[in-house]
């Protein structure tokens, strides 16, 4: 259990106290009471709300109220004093013995800290990338991959069970491009010039390996044969190809999923007709008329009746069709029909998309919550997408890609931890641009370097003391200073900060905190600039040394925790 969390169970027990001897009715809600360090550190170690939270619904002043919490807390051991801030606020200020003992249990927990067990028993379906299976990655897919996988390693990490998913969409018209776009290169490959790839079709050389391998299994059997006979295996076989290229490419990143799920084979399985029966069962599909478009109607409009899921019953601003008027099925009847089937093996789903899908957002929120009955926490995750820059100017797109800038080129460049991390640097919904020199830049503006080098650094002074031929005594806690005990209480928060992410589906925030840890440590360290008795190594003074040695493992033990959630690996030594 993390400080913070023993804390909470130390004020509920207070509280309940308080209830048993009828200061507080029984029953309240305490859900909105925290325990949090306060904004101002002067202000001590732990605040909480508690009272300003309960005095309302228990008819009781806050201030009152909180003296009675005051004094309860104030019995703990692990409690130096307690304050009342403003009209209620409750500060605490802890002993220097709790935040030793915090640090013994860092070292201790080891790679386990930050780890709970509050997801457990939830199963989290988290579907990221999913995207066309009509070429390789590229870059406009890699921050959706990383926020994807960090997020889907977090939930793990506080005990969810996680399904990692991607979805293929090969049912729609781009895959019949692809089966097109391959037979132009099946062509070519058996000696035809084909020149330029004719527009609307997909240009890229990757298709050019594809093409061959057709060749050489049907010779030349299709080439002035109609589309009709080789389309549905031409269309096999390279979106077979594509996800190969795919599953290659996130590999590069380190991500790998659970479950590849087919669009086409959702469909022939009959899902989508299933879900709708479910749906007109309940009476959340009915045969209607659209209204006409706003603004002027266009010349093709009519009015044709659909079938219409009632979308605007779940907060919907108009119901939508879930088929089109030739009995097909809309993109939002196949989608509604696909998370149904996902709601079948998960308490909770998580859908990461490009910022472009926004504007369907509220009607699949809809469908999951009507063929659920609202059983399903659902949450879509918009990511925008990553401008790259190569000394501050656009980068030039690949025309061997097919106009774009692929995932395999820019991790070949920078490498797998580079871009892990600098995809997590910002909020998943804010823009990024990516500039090739700043992510590998050796400065304590970029965040990747910063929190690396912090790392490295703690790696070093262990070798250090080595090599001065130290014999360091067991640590002694007690030479650790205000300054030192500072540097515990920010690594102190690391299992707060990760369920804080992990619940609010926000992987960056543990970004954000290595970052704010790497800055607290540099600052440490440089005060041995100014001053050689606050070096960590200390020749003359082993017991200082020991002490200063286990708090600086700690820090790292913490950074690697970090970098680990991220998937980014802990440097030793910087090149």
């Amino acid at each position: 259990m993390s400080l913070y969390n023993r804390f909470t169970a130390h004020l509920d027990a207070v509280l309940d106290a308080l209830e048993a001897d009828g200061t507080l009715p029984a029953g309240l809600n305490r859900k909105p009471v925290t325990v949090e360090p306060p904004r101002d550190a002067s202000h001590g170690d732990l605040a909480t709300n508690a009272a300003m939270v309960l005095a309302k619904p228990a008819g009781t002043n806050p201030r009152l109220l909180a003296e009675k919490i005051v004094a309860g807390l104030e019995r703990l051991d692990e409690v130096e004093g307690a304050s009342i801030a403003g009209p209620g606020f409750i500060n605490l200020r802890l002993t220097d013995a709790t935040w030793r003992a915090e640090l013994a249990a860092i070292h201790a927990e080891a790679e386990d800290y930050g780890r709970s067990s509050t997801g457990e028993g939830v199963t989290v379906n988290v579907e990221y990338v999913s995207a066309n299976p009509t070429g390789p990655m590229h870059m406009g897919h890699c921050r959706g991959a990383v926020v994807g996988d960090a997020l889907a390693t977090l939930l793990e990490h506080i005990g969810y069970k996680v399904i990692r998913e991607y979805y293929i969409n090969d049912a729609g018209g781009q895959v019949d491009v692809l089966a097109r776009s391959a037979h132009v290169r099946y062509r070519e490959a058996l000696g035809e010039a084909v020149g330029e790839i004719p527009e609307g079709l997909y240009p890229g050389d990757y298709l050019v390996p594809v093409g061959q391998a057709l060749a050489a299994e049907y010779g030349d059997k299709y080439v002035g044969a109609p589309e009709s006979e080789w389309l549905a295996s031409f269309r096999t076989k390279a979106v077979a190809a594509m996800m190969d290229m795919i599953r290659s490419d996130l590999a590069l990143l380190g991500i790998h999923h659970d479950i590849f799920s087919s669009e086409a084979e959702l469909q022939a399985a009959g899902k989508p007709e299933a879900a709708e029966k479910w749906l007109r069962d309940h009476d959340l599909v009915y045969d209607g008329v659209l209204e006409a478009p706003k603004g002027e109607t266009p010349e093709d409009w009519e009015p044709v009746e659909l079938p219409l899921f009632r979308s605007t019953k779940f907060g919907d601003d108009q119901d939508r069709p879930i088929r089109k008027s030739n009995g097909s099925w809309t993109y939002f009847g196949a989608d509604m029909a696909y998370h149904y089937q996902k709601a079948q093996t998960a308490d909770q789903l998580i859908d990461i998309w490009g910022a472009d899908h926004g504007g369907t957002v509220k009607r699949i929120q809809a469908a999951v919550a009507a063929l659920t009955e609202g059983r399903a926490r659902f949450d879509v995750k918009l990511i925008q997408m990553v401008r790259l820059l190569r000394d501050g100017e656009p980068v030039k797109m690949s025309k061997r890609a097919g106009n774009f800038v692929t995932l395999a080129d820019v991790v070949k460049e920078v490498g797998k931890d580079v871009v892990r991390f600098t995809m997590l640097t910002r909020k998943a919904d804010a823009q990024m641009d990516f500039d090739f020199a700043k992510v590998v830049e050796a400065s304590k503006d970029n965040p990747v370097f910063y929190v690396q080098y912090a790392h490295a650094r703690i790696s070093s002074l262990g070798r250090r003391a080595e090599e001065a031929g130290m014999a360091l005594p067991a640590p002694d806690m007690s030479r650790l200073g205000t300054e030192e005990l500072g540097l515990v209480k920010l690594a102190a928060q690391f299992p707060r900060v990760v369920e804080g992410a992990a619940s609010a589906r926000e992987p960056h925030r543990i970004a954000f905190y290595l970052n704010d840890l790497a800055s607290a440590f540099h600052s440490w360290w440089n005060m041995g600039n100014d001053n050689p008795q606050a070096r960590v190594i200390l020749t003359d003074d082993p017991a200082t040394t020991s002490a200063r040695l286990f708090l600086s493992r700690g820090i790292g033990q913490i950074i690697r925790n970090g970098l680990a959630l991220m998937g980014v690996a802990a440097l030793t030594e910087m090149q």
